[in-house]
């Protein structure tokens, strides 16, 4: 299993992740976000040249360097948010999307944040319940940021409350973090952001399920 920051020939593959990523909502009575476009390419593209969005490969998977899951960052408030994190449903239950959000933590706790961020669906097993196994305790509502707030408002606007949604943190590590880092930490680029327009660099990772 390898990470790397996606090419910009990855990003109509990450729109066929998505894709597929939504359809085991529909079992669920949730067609609504099933059908729910995937993020549409020029927002796919200003992530990749924002050094913001990450691909997981596997060559012993068969694909090669083909994309299997990725995911998309925001620096909101004083952490790291992820916007979106899906896996392939032919890639599911090998820890890639656990290995995703293990990279953002690397990346983010020596830069000064304090905690990974993201919003999801409670009663969806393979959201609230699973971020819960690898770390993650929902907020309370006094607990939510400026930054937390206004994201929950544009996805109820956006038709997403019409089922059970928290906001999640997993704290980082104090060690990990440089001393004297507090308050909101503003990263326009993550390190590992391509120096080109189509170029990566590969980060090696574990793969388990």
């Amino acid at each position: 299993m390898r990470i790397r920051s996606a090419r910009r020939s990855d990003l109509p593959l990450l729109q066929d992740i998505e894709r597929a990523a939504g359809e085991p909502f529909r079992d669920l009575g949730m067609a609504f976000v099933a059908d729910d476009d995937p993020p549409p390419l020029d927002l796919l593209e200003s992530y990749r040249l924002a050094g913001r969005c990450w691909v997981a490969t596997d060559p012993l998977f068969g694909t090669g360097d083909r994309p299997l899951g990725y995911v998309l960052a925001d620096p909101v408030d004083d952490a790291l948010h992820i916007e979106q994190v899906s896996v392939a449903p032919a890639a599911a239950r090998r820890g890639i999307g656990r290995d995703l959000i293990a990279h953002l933590a690397a990346l983010a706790a020596p830069r000064g944040m304090a905690a990974l961020t993201l919003t999801t669906f409670t009663d969806v097993p393979w959201n609230a319940p699973y971020y819960a196994r690898i770390g993650f305790r929902i907020l309370t509502d006094p607990e939510l940021t400026d930054g937390l707030r206004a994201i929950r408002a544009e996805e109820a606007q956006h038709g997403l409350d019409r089922w059970p949604r928290v906001c999640m943190r997993r704290e980082l590590a104090p060690a990990d973090r440089p001393s004297g880092a507090a308050g909101a930490v503003r990263i326009p680029r993550m390190p590992d952001a391509p120096a080109a327009p189509d170029t990566a660099e590969a980060v090696a990772v574990s793969g388990s399920p």
